[in-house]
């Protein structure tokens, strides 16, 4: 192993590295999209009713052209996202450009949009990365449309959805028995659950960076502190967005939304709220870390400078004495004193012992 892992800790700076703080903060929707487009793409599709099921695996964005006005609801997931298989599906469902522009950007914030005859929901996935301690995103677009559900994933090898994939191979589970809007339920749901994972891990990290702090306070320890703040930021900026996406579903008219699906929107609603809640909960516990290690550092600089203080005043005597007994005169009491420097030297070592008692007696130190 070489020691160049461990040469950036020789440098106290660069603990506090602004490249993610770049990151976190690279937003401009006036930009022009520069995404990286996927190698290839995955297409799974579910066809299923409350008796029968079907799943196929594609590479062509073609093949699932049948699912549109069939007789069973349709879920089609796209793992990989490529501009032209996105356009050419899209239009194939009758979904609005602004959608299409929507799926096909980066960096957008939460929301829902009810543009007939769809309804669209874009929202992150979040995943905690315990190497690097880094809150990871990945766009999730949502389409849900008469009979079918679109769902577009960014990348292929992290995927939430496969407990909702064994329900559907349930015959009596509820998403058999329900339609596409219960089927956006689901989704919804299963990403949300996925958030409090997340937080989760960073609660684990801010209770081990307390315990740290209050054993030790060091730069490091800021260095944690601002790092965590930021994946906090990351955290909060897409969890708080999602309550207005659930709530714009629940207030939606659209008749792809049945009433008795309403109810399942708002135990959703519910869930994200209280994430939000946790989250301003985790920023709150943050600052009180930074005060609780500025108060250590205080701490450690008082108990410094008191015994500082402390040996000051006890060589005070014996500079005092030292001084006088060392004055250009000739005539001084004991000067020439058999046993003057004996008497000196008693006299240094007696006064900064009654001083220790004094100090100690009233509870100095």
């Amino acid at each position: 192993m070489t020691g160049n892992k461990y040469l950036k800790y020789l440098n106290v700076l660069a603990l506090f590295d602004t490249k993610r703080t770049r990151d976190i903060f690279k937003v401009n929707p006036t930009l022009s999209v520069e995404r990286k487009e996927a190698e290839k793409i995955l297409v799974s599709v579910f066809n299923y009713s409350p008796d029968s099921i079907e799943e196929k695996i594609h590479y062509e964005i073609q093949n699932c052209f049948s699912c549109k006005d069939n007789s069973y609801t349709s879920w089609i997931n796209i793992d990989g996202i490529k501009k032209k298989e996105v356009e050419t599906i899209s239009n194939h469902f009758g979904i609005h450009y602004l959608i299409i522009e929507d799926i096909l950007s980066i960096n957008q914030r939460p929301k829902m949009d009810d543009i007939n005859p769809v309804l669209y929901c874009l929202l992150n996935m979040l995943y905690f990365n315990n190497q690097t301690g880094a809150v990871e995103t990945e766009q999730i677009s949502i389409v849900l449309g008469k009979g079918f559900v679109l769902s577009f994933q960014e990348d292929a090898e992290r995927d939430v959805f496969n407990p909702i994939r064994e329900k559907l191979k349930i015959t009596n589970s509820k998403l058999r028995q329900n339609g596409a809007d219960y089927l956006c339920y689901a989704l919804l749901d299963m990403i949300v659950d996925h958030y409090y994972l997340v937080m989760e891990k960073i609660g684990e990290r801010i209770e081990l960076l307390e315990e740290k702090i209050i054993r030790s306070s060091n730069t490091r320890s800021l260095a944690e502190i601002n790092a965590l703040r930021k994946e906090l930021i990351v955290l909060k900026r897409n969890v708080s967005p999602v309550r207005e996406l659930i709530g714009g579903i629940i207030r939606s008219e659209s008749e792809l939304l049945q009433d008795k699906t309403t109810k399942y929107f708002k135990d959703v609603y519910d869930h994200i709220v209280q994430a939000n809640d946790l989250a301003e909960s985790y920023r709150d516990m943050m600052i009180n870390l930074q005060d609780l290690y500025l108060s250590n550092v205080n701490l450690k600089m008082n108990e410094v400078m008191k015994v500082m203080a402390i040996v000051t005043c006890l060589l005070a005597p014996a500079t005092v004495i030292g001084g006088i007994f060392g004055m250009n005169f000739d005539k001084l009491p004991y000067i020439h004193h058999e046993y003057g420097f004996y008497i000196a030297a008693g006299l240094m070592t007696i006064v900064p012992i009654i001083m220790i008692f004094i100090f100690r007696k009233r509870g100095w130190f």
